[in-house]
């Protein structure tokens, strides 16, 4: 029987070296050492509960192919690439604003870029009718011409701008529930209009001046960059809300023939670094709603690629709830931590609520924003 979910990772991405530091600090000066933010153990402890409750082998297991330099061209300068290899091949150092590179992360960063260029390929063939790209390093804030944010390369817009020029798609929608704003994937299609692009984000969170609500997209791309700024403190339902509200009508318009998903759980409860309030029931429902919208518009074509998330302990869970929805297979893992929650994670409240209407109002000039019916 044909597996519909493929996942892909490879050992090597727990590899890749941020160096020491705490939360999202580099050790030092009166930093002393702990856990630091962008840890290996968060996906490597991802893999393991899946490894742990058998739902790995149910799905289709693909091995990443690494990128190429004409694959990391077709958005990063000549000269950025060149530095993070130069910093790779030695001792390594810092390709930007808090974008680590190890020795040997280069050759990483190509097999996590690849990884999402894998995803894509699986799907567009018909391999696997969706994909879950462990990858790592994370890639959402890197820019054309600096790492950001513990990203080196854009994997999800290097995937993207490979898949218009491999398959001559015309709509791909990219959308992007990392807690921190999508800088570097915005940038990449700001004036593209074949390139939808919908950041979910914390409100003023990172980067700074960054994921406003007018941020709409400039030149021919005017309207197809879709910047959702949610308040400190949003759960479940807020998060849905946007979701129902401008998501799915945009979505229903814009007609997506592929969906890449830029996959961050660090709106997760116990995240570190934000101050969301999503559960693995939250996770779930995202990933259950895009998978709708993927079978409605472009016969299940989605690819998830994983980006933030940094509570050890709390993003296994989160990812094995996202990868449930998109395969369908229920492996009875209870969440631990939050399933007593209840409300407030899934109540709506009305900061959140205007929240989002100020985004209809802003997107109304560019699409309908009809809500014809909803998917819960």
């Amino acid at each position: 029987m044909k597996k519909s979910t493929g996942f892909i990772y490879d050992e090597s991405y727990f590899w890749h070296d941020n160096g020491s530091g705490a939360l999202n600090m580099p050790s030092g000066g009166w930093v002393q050492s702990h856990t630091y933010g962008e840890d290996p153990e968060t996906k490597r402890r991802f893999k393991n509960l899946m490894d742990r409750c058998q739902l790995t082998p149910k799905l289709t297991s693909i091995r990443p192919k690494p990128a190429t330099r004409e694959d990391l061209e077709r958005f990063h300068d000549t000269h950025y690439i060149d530095r993070v290899k130069e910093l790779s091949d030695h001792n390594g150092g810092d390709a930007g604003d808090h974008a680590i590179v190890g020795r040997g992360s280069y050759e990483i960063a190509l097999l996590s870029a690849g990884g999402a260029i894998t995803a894509v390929n699986a799907v567009m063939n018909g391999h696997v009718t969706n994909v879950y790209a462990l990858t790592r390093p994370p890639g959402h804030h890197a820019e054309a011409d600096q790492g950001m944010g513990f990203c080196l390369f854009n994997n999800v817009a290097i995937a993207t701008d490979y898949a218009k020029e491999k398959y001559n798609l015309k709509r791909i929608l990219v959308l992007d529930w990392d807690v921190h704003h999508g800088n570097g994937t915005e940038q990449a299609f700001y004036s593209d209009n074949e390139v939808l692009f919908i950041s979910l984000h914390q409100d003023r969170l990172y980067p700074a001046e960054r994921g406003y609500i007018e941020h709409i997209g400039e030149g021919a791309g005017k309207g197809y960059t879709v910047n959702i700024p949610l308040p400190a403190g949003t759960g479940n339902a807020g998060y849905m809300n946007a979701f129902e509200k401008i998501v799915e009508p945009i979505v229903n318009e814009f007609k997506p023939e592929l969906i890449i998903i830029s996959a961050g759980q660090d709106p997760n409860f116990f995240d570190p670094l934000a101050r969301m309030m999503v559960t693995t029931t939250g996770f779930y429902r995202f990933s259950e709603f895009m998978k709708k919208l993927a079978e409605k518009h472009c016969d299940g074509k989605l690819v998830l690629c994983h980006e933030g998330g940094y509570s050890a302990a709390y993003v296994p869970f989160c990812s094995l709830a996202i990868v449930e929805a998109m395969s369908g297979i229920s492996t009875r893992v209870d969440d631990p931590f939050t399933n007593s929650l209840g409300a407030p994670v899934d109540t709506l409240f009305p900061h959140e609520e205007e929240a989002v209407n100020r985004v209809v109002q802003e997107q109304s000039h560019f699409w309908s924003m009809e809500q014809k019916s909803s998917q819960r």
